[in-house]
């Protein structure tokens, strides 16, 4: 297998290398001493005004949402697409400058590729453009989470609605105030014969009752 980088992703890494040398790396003091602030002022989740005025930057630059698959309306591969994480790597909160980071990635190809044309509309496109956030809900406190066949939350059919019962912990992202919507993992079909037929995933909005 040819592993050397297509001209269109070596363009890509020069552009995100250069976009980290001028904005991200000179401001990681800033960025820190910034939260460091927010913390000390009692709100440990409010966005820092560096991150976000980055964001406009970086889109205004074509460096929004790199993760995007081919068949979802991007350009890159996921083979085309790793290097470009191992530069955003580098900096723990650089990914978030390029829309690119977890679990928003996770969430919004999961909502791309499996989530009716509602619930795209309503979740994947603000999403997408950076207008809100998301967390994803599956590590359980009395279960190895790790793997989906120990999930003990249930998530039960109730006529028009779904009832979840369970509790779920260490959801990054949850107490972010522009969280709006959480993707759920419980199971659906507990007794089925298959462990790993048990299971669904569910959409759920943080404003949910």
């Amino acid at each position: 297998m040819d592993f050397e980088f297509s001209s269109k992703v070596k363009d890509l890494q020069a552009q995100l290398s250069d976009f980290m040398d001028e904005h991200i790396y000179p401001n990681e003091t800033a960025f820190h001493a910034e939260v460091e602030a927010n913390r000390s002022a009692g709100d440990a989740w409010i966005p820092t005004e560096l991150v976000e005025s980055l964001k406009l930057k970086a889109g205004n630059k074509g460096l929004w949402n790199l993760w995007r698959p081919k068949a979802h309306g991007g350009s890159l591969t996921n083979v085309e697409y790793a290097p470009l994480c191992e530069i955003m790597g580098r900096v723990t909160w650089a990914s978030e400058v390029f829309n690119c980071s977890a679990p928003d990635t996770g969430n919004m190809e999961t909502l791309l590729r499996y989530a009716s044309p509602e619930l795209q509309k309503s979740w994947a496109e603000p999403l997408i453009e950076g207008k809100i956030r998301s967390a994803f809900l599956m590590t359980e406190p009395a279960v190895a989470s790790s793997d989906a066949t120990n999930i003990e939350c249930l998530i039960q059919r109730d006529g028009d609605d779904y009832v979840i019962n369970g509790r779920k912990w260490w959801s990054s992202g949850a107490g972010d105030p522009r969280c709006k919507v959480l993707i759920v993992m419980g199971k659906t079909d507990p007794d089925s014969a298959d462990r790993h037929k048990q299971q669904s995933m569910i959409v759920v909005p943080t404003d949910t009752p």
